[in-house]
């Protein structure tokens, strides 16, 4: 679009722009130019710019937007009307999903994701639309964590939603998941920012936790159109607006080529804070958060540690203290310690929170002391104490 040099383009009357009842105008342009192949929304913004405004663009005749610079499938498709077309055809398959549509111009389109440089021009919204320009810290990490990379993310998610802040994730599997089962356990809100279109859940073992999220108020928003399939290049892309719509961006368990790493990227590009919970270094999964660590991230133990970096008025504005905190108070990184039964408390000591151990070992360590009845049943005492879990396999982790 270098070439965009300031013209006046003459109105063209051969093609007019044809609503139907109840449709927005700007929504439908807007819906048009981000459905427009070859565009994207840095040139469509562009090119709003250089035509002087968005009506102007749909005002132009072929020859004039080819004048442009635009690549021919661009400017074909916006000079016949097809990407009007498509943009009827889209609207009609979001009202029957009750989808929104948010644009850039919009009062409820996020503020903070109009500061990155390349904001999506639309927004398809699944569920409550406000909330997707409330306060937020986006949490992220491994698909595959650790027990203790899960338990951190679901625990300072929790104690996070609890204080207001909305839980922005990307309904992964692994730490996106926990993050979002954080906020719905302090009864909070989560956002579920997807790489497919919003009526397409990926991975479909998270449909249920999409639904929950909805239920609760939250949302799931995505700049791809509807039924756009699981594509690899979507991630990455869709990156860019976690930690766009985010204060900051909260790093749980990540190895060293991961798509995590190119959303704290992204969010040191944006200007967003950067937090990180430091890890095992012998596990690999720990190499993201630590080396940010080391690069100036902050270091997060607990809610605190996060809630401190936000700005004042953020503070302010976010509901006081909730009882629906993590039960472990204030401390996202310490257990309950409190008294156990002696049976109970020697299997506790032996138990780690980063690394399964199998019933075998257990019996084994304990055998002098404890019959393996007397293990089993410590165990399961343990299990609905919630301070125990019991992963497949017969392994088993301490909890948060």
């Amino acid at each position: 679009m270098a070439q965009f040099a300031a013209k006046k383009v003459a109105p063209k009357t051969s093609l007019e722009l044809k609503l139907k009842p109840g449709d927005d105008p700007l929504i439908l342009q807007w819906l048009a130019l981000s459905l427009t192949p070859g565009l994207g929304p840095t040139r469509a913004r562009k090119l709003v710019e250089f035509m002087g405004g968005l009506q102007a663009v749909f005002q132009a005749t072929l020859t004039d937007l080819e004048a442009t610079g635009l690549q021919a499938v661009s400017a074909q498709s916006l000079g016949t009307g097809r990407s009007i077309e498509m943009a009827h055809e889209e609207l009609a398959r979001v009202a029957s999903e009750g989808v929104a549509i948010v644009t850039a111009d919009h009062a409820t389109y996020p503020a903070q994701l109009k500061q990155i440089y390349d904001p999506p021009i639309v927004l398809y919204v699944r569920g409550d639309v406000s909330i997707v320009s409330q306060p937020g810290i986006a949490v992220v990490g491994t698909r595959h964590p650790t027990p203790y990379g899960a338990g951190m993310a679901e625990r300072l998610a929790c104690d996070l939603a609890a204080r207001g802040l909305v839980i922005i994730s990307g309904l992964a599997r692994g730490v996106d998941s926990a993050g979002h089962r954080g906020a719905l356990s302090a009864k909070g809100k989560t956002i579920g920012v997807l790489g497919t279109g919003v009526d397409e859940i990926y991975p479909k073992e998270n449909s249920r936790l999409a639904d929950q999220i909805i239920a609760q108020g939250g949302a799931l928003v995505s700049e791809f159109p509807m039924a756009t399939f699981p594509a690899p290049q979507n991630f990455p892309i869709r990156n860019r607006i976690i930690s766009g719509m985010s204060l900051g961006v909260l790093i749980v368990e990540a190895a060293e080529y991961s798509g995590t790493r190119i959303t704290s990227r992204c969010a040191l590009e944006q200007g967003r804070e950067v937090f990180a919970v430091p890890g095992n270094v012998t596990n690999k999964n720990s190499w993201g958060p630590n080396t940010l660590i080391k690069q100036g991230a902050k270091l997060v133990a607990t809610w605190e540690d996060i809630w401190e970096e936000l700005p004042s008025n953020v503070q302010h504005t976010l509901m006081p203290v909730g009882a629906n905190e993590s039960k472990s108070g204030g401390s996202a990184s310490l257990f309950n310690e409190t008294e156990l039964p002696p049976h109970e408390k020697k299997i506790f000591a032996l138990l780690k929170a980063d690394e399964a151990m199998h019933i075998d070992e257990l019996v084994e360590q304990l055998e002098p002391e404890l019959s393996s009845s007397e293990i089993f049943v410590a165990l399961f005492e343990l299990e609905l104490a919630g301070k125990v879990k019991q992963l497949p396999g017969k392994n088993f982790v301490k909890c948060f």
